[in-house]
């Protein structure tokens, strides 16, 4: 989401939305870490061992988990749980080998499209730009629901370690050291997403199903479609548990029944108005444009603390909602067959007066603070002529304008990291 004040509302949110922090949320028995890495963890001391809920990016964070644990225990981790498959969660598993426990997962609810791996070098691009991997502490600020990742600021390396127990119901019920658990499959942020429910203590764990931020309804460095649909069917499942707390996979843990259920309540009927107001508009026979445009969040919704457009955004979640439901073609039947982008390019650059004109209008767009237009108008000039330097440089210039406006961080990621990009060229 643009803003003049975006790059300063996310320097702000990123300083005090994940302070280092472990929060004893069930005396002696449960606690939620928070700020130790990009993702949390939560840990469970049953009568002779721990259970662990997801382990940290990296070895080097978990090395700092493994201690915190000690701090409270001598028991050893016998027992990892994964919310879901994201690296982020799963990174510092290793550290834990040496007491070799079990590690419980959940199989994926939809198979992953075939031939994926033929997409892994893009794929691999686009996430290093989302992420910003290759941009510095001070040009990245955070990864918007936490911290840098360790292994970005050369601290550690990922310690995967593949689950030993894979379940493919819906739910399990099971006793573990005393501990009674319900794992529940919960497709929301990823198909292999669960729910960690402890009725005794009424303690609920959600994984990446709700974090402190508009989500990440669609992720810019692509993926499969993220049914909404299907989020919204999961957050109705977390609010019917009415926990007492409720511990999320970033942000803060909401402690309260009260507190726990407005605020899945908001998260949830917010995420659910951009969905069916996205589908009604489609219906209406709008393009993506017009819906994206059209489509926004009410303040009672946009207002709300953990619901700032630092992560996802409710735009690029329009876009992707869009895009899943109906594929590329908007129904504009002059998008069936277009001229080849090229031949459009350079006959749009006549109308124009030619490249000099163009490059004129690019300089002035940028001088008036029109960024957007700037790099539209530069992407013109560049689809005809893909080494005009002057365009390139101009491109580069209004992306860095943008991410200074842009207060989502992976938004702002994807502009500085392109922009580097252009500039490590010229």
């Amino acid at each position: 989401m643009l803003r003049p004040d975006g790059e300063q509302l996310l320097k702000e949110f990123s300083a005090t939305a994940y302070p280092c922090q472990v929060t004893e949320i069930i005396p002696g028995v449960v606690y939620h870490v928070m700020g130790y890495g990009i993702s949390n963890a939560s840990f469970i001391i049953g009568k002779n061992t721990v259970i662990l809920i997801d382990t940290l990016d990296c070895d080097y964070r978990a090395e700092a988990l493994k201690a915190i644990i000690a701090e409270h225990t001598e028991k050893p981790v016998k027992t990892i749980i994964y919310t879901h498959g994201h690296p982020d969660h799963l990174g510092g598993a290793g550290v834990f080998s040496d007491s070799n426990p079990e590690i419980i997962a959940f199989a994926p609810s939809k198979p992953v499209l075939g031939r994926i791996d033929a997409l892994q070098d893009v794929l691999n691009q686009r996430g290093i730009r989302q992420f910003g991997y290759e941009l510095s502490d001070e040009e990245a600020i955070s990864e918007g629901i936490g911290v840098r990742e360790g292994i970005v600021q050369g601290k550690g390396r990922r310690a995967f370690l593949p689950p030993t127990t894979v379940y493919s119901e819906e739910k399990i019920i099971r006793d573990i050291d005393g501990i009674a658990l319900e794992l529940t499959a919960a497709p929301g942020e990823t198909d292999d997403q669960i729910l960690i429910w402890l009725p005794v203590q009424k303690v609920l764990c959600c994984g990446d199903n709700y974090y402190g931020c508009w989500p990440n309804l669609y992720p810019i460095r692509g993926s499969q479609y993220r049914d909404i649909s299907a989020w919204v069917d999961t957050l109705d499942k977390l609010i019917a548990y009415q926990a007492n707390y409720l511990l999320p996979g970033h942000t803060r843990p909401i402690i309260g029944a009260n507190d726990v259920t407005d605020t899945l309540t908001n998260f949830r009927d917010a995420i659910d108005y951009v969905l069916t107001e996205t589908l009604r508009c489609m219906n209406q026979g709008m393009t993506m444009d017009e819906v994206a445009e059209a489509v926004k969040l009410p303040e009672k919704w946009a207002n709300l603390p953990y619901l700032g457009e630092f992560y996802g955004t409710v735009a690029w979640s329009v876009r992707g909602i869009y895009a899943g439901y109906v594929g590329w073609f908007d129904g504009n039947p002059t998008r069936l067959n277009p001229l080849p982008i090229r031949t459009r390019a350079e006959k749009t650059l006549a109308l124009m007066g030619g490249i000099e004109s163009v490059l004129s209008a690019i300089s002035q767009a940028l001088d008036n603070e029109e960024a957007q237009w700037a790099l539209e108008l530069a992407d013109i000039i560049i689809t005809a002529d893909s080494t005009n330097k002057l365009a390139l440089k101009f491109k580069a210039q209004g992306l860095i304008s943008l991410a200074r406006q842009e207060q989502s961080a992976n938004g702002r990621h994807y502009y500085l990291a392109c922009a580097k990009e252009l500039l490590a060229d010229l």
